[in-house]
């Protein structure tokens, strides 16, 4: 059975919504100007080989909609098949499976998986309309139905009060991930998994914009609650609303290896649960649990984990409900959404670029991506280093 290898990755700076460096850029435009460069990092692969261009995104609708895989194959002049699939947060990490599944199965060896969210084009329609929602489905309803519509801030917040996570712990959570980010920018870390974007007034976007380099604890006590009167999750424990794109180029190892590509990581397992979704927050715990037993892992054989960092309320107690300290090093070493931002589409395709770089950075060889995801989900993927 072929084995399903990632051979090349890239994603864009992270742009803040409204007010950040990406807002003049239209989703399907961005995820094309990535999808090109990140193929110019395999020469070797055909374009016209392609077996299926499978495109993740939180919200498909208004910029977003009209099926958007198809249309950046059409951008792209790959012409290649196009599909959009949405699992919200996890939808790139969903987009990268379906192409893992494909390849074991013998139905393809060539796949892109493209992540791409862009909330300020949200103004020009979105797909999730409120006036849309079903009303057996509010809460209250008669029949019992969970509150499948609840805010994800209101997750957070029951998350933290029956996880009992303090208001301190959450700040210095997010406190650890700005200072990560900066530190990891500082360094060049992500300068290996960004492609720089050229933007409207000739300058070009090679950094995200969200790090912030001058915030403290002090200053993160200060924040109002930022979903209930009296909570404890704030925008400072809390990710952002954001811009960006990334793009996966998925192989099988046998058509790598024919073409003389050199993978950079297998792609070993995956996992997926579901859970009340007032606690998707705790999603990756069974998820995770999934993907380690069909590794035949423990969580002590994983050098890196990436939780998504939606809030710091959820990360910290799946954190230890997978055995992991919230403080070790190898969780989020380099920051993670909170700091960097998470574009929902986009976000599981750029969790993977900054998981093989750090592998690849560390010398470790097994990294673990996970997160929650909106209406009750866990999702993970556990990745092998190769080079």
């Amino acid at each position: 059975m072929p084995e399903p290898v990632v051979v090349a990755c890239g994603r864009s700076p992270i742009g803040r919504a409204f007010k950040g460096s990406l807002t003049g850029w239209r989703p399907d435009d961005l995820a094309a100007f990535v999808v090109e460069e990140v193929l110019n990092r395999v020469p070797a692969l055909d374009r016209g080989s392609i077996d299926d261009l499978i495109c993740g995104c939180g919200l498909p609708g208004g910029e977003q909609g009209f099926n958007l895989g198809r249309i950046v194959s059409i951008l792209t002049r790959l012409n290649c098949p196009g599909t959009t699939v949405t699992r919200y947060c996890a939808s790139s990490l969903q987009s990268t499976r379906m192409a893992a599944h494909a390849i074991r199965a013998g139905e393809g060896d060539a796949f892109l998986s493209v992540g791409v969210e862009s909330t300020t084009r949200y103004l020009n329609g979105t797909s999730d309309i409120l006036s849309c929602r079903n009303p057996r489905l509010e809460p209250g309803n008669p029949d019992g139905y969970p509150d499948i519509y609840i805010q994800m801030g209101d997750t957070a917040e029951i998350v933290a009060e029956r996880e009992r996570v303090s208001r301190e712990e959450m700040d210095r959570f997010g406190l650890r991930s700005q200072e990560r980010a900066v530190a990891a920018q500082d360094a060049g870390f992500f300068e290996r998994e960004i492609v720089p974007v050229p933007l409207q007034d000739g300058r070009v976007m090679s950094a995200d914009d969200g790090p912030r380099r001058n915030t403290s604890l002090e200053k993160l006590a200060a924040l109002e609650p930022a979903f209930r009167e009296g909570g404890s999750v704030t925008a400072g424990n809390s990710c952002p609303l954001n811009d960006g794109a990334a793009a996966v180029v998925v192989m099988s190892d046998t058509r790598a290896r024919a073409l003389g590509i050199q993978p950079l990581a297998r792609i070993v397992s995956t996992g997926l649960s579901a859970l009340e979704p007032e606690r998707m927050g705790l999603g990756p715990i069974e998820a995770s649990q999934q993907a380690l037993t069909r590794a035949g892992m423990t969580i002590g054989d994983i050098d890196l984990v990436e939780i998504n960092e939606a809030f710091a309320a959820q990360v910290i107690p799946s954190a230890r409900g997978l055995g992991i300290d919230p403080s070790d090093d190898r969780l989020n070493p380099h920051g993670g959404s909170i700091a960097l931002g998470h574009p929902f589409g986009m976000t599981g395709a750029r969790i993977l670029c900054t998981l093989l770089n750090g592998l690849q950075t560390t010398g470790g060889q097994v990294g673990l991506e996970t997160m929650c995801v909106g209406g009750g989900m866990g999702m993970a993927m556990i990745l092998e280093r190769l080079v």
